[in-house]
């Protein structure tokens, strides 16, 4: 990647480094984005072009068209090859087809790694912040009268994740007839 930006002129970099920052999140909106504020960017550099979208064909073509459409010429840096000309709808298509596959892919693995540690009892997750000897220790100092600010203090844990651990732990009284 780094290669490939000292080659751009100034306001292709832009491009590319707005795109990379924005690709994962969705390359639809960043073009929607662009038309709706004016600008105009008239070469767009992918460093990929299976990073433009991974949701199927359709929104590649799509996108890409959409693009167009606003005069933007469409350069993939990495993969070699130009997006002009009569292949390009099969090397997009193919190169959709194959950002697909890998996302579906990525998702079964996902979905495999989580059932693993879910059947060897663990918890699936960021761990917690939280555990049972930290609470424990919450309870202890609630009860001593200390105000959850000075709790969280005490035990270097954000105000808000000792109050929420502390509201989650504590009994619930049965209503009274």
């Amino acid at each position: 990647m780094r290669l490939a930006k000292q080659f751009l002129y100034p306001s292709e970099l832009l491009a590319l480094l707005a795109l990379e920052d924005i690709a994962l999140a969705g390359a639809q909106r960043y073009a929607r984005g662009e038309r709706r504020r004016g600008l105009l960017v008239p070469r767009l550099n992918l460093f990929r072009l299976d990073r433009l979208t991974r949701s199927g064909i359709r929104d590649t073509f799509e996108l890409v068209e959409e693009l167009r459409g606003h005069g933007a010429e469409i350069v993939s840096i990495a993969d070699g090859f130009s997006l002009a000309g009569p292949a390009s709808e099969i090397v997009l298509a193919v190169m959709a087809w194959a950002a697909k596959a890998e996302r579906l892919a990525i998702s079964e693995r996902i979905g495999a790694a989580r059932e693993r540690v879910e059947a060897e009892g663990g918890r699936w997750g960021r761990p917690r912040r939280v555990d049972a000897r930290t609470l424990a220790k919450a309870r202890a100092l609630k009860a001593e009268g200390r105000s959850v600010r000075a709790i969280a203090i005490a035990l270097k844990i954000p105000r808000a994740t000792i109050a929420r651990a502390l509201a989650d732990a504590a009994p619930v009284m049965a209503p009274l007839r």
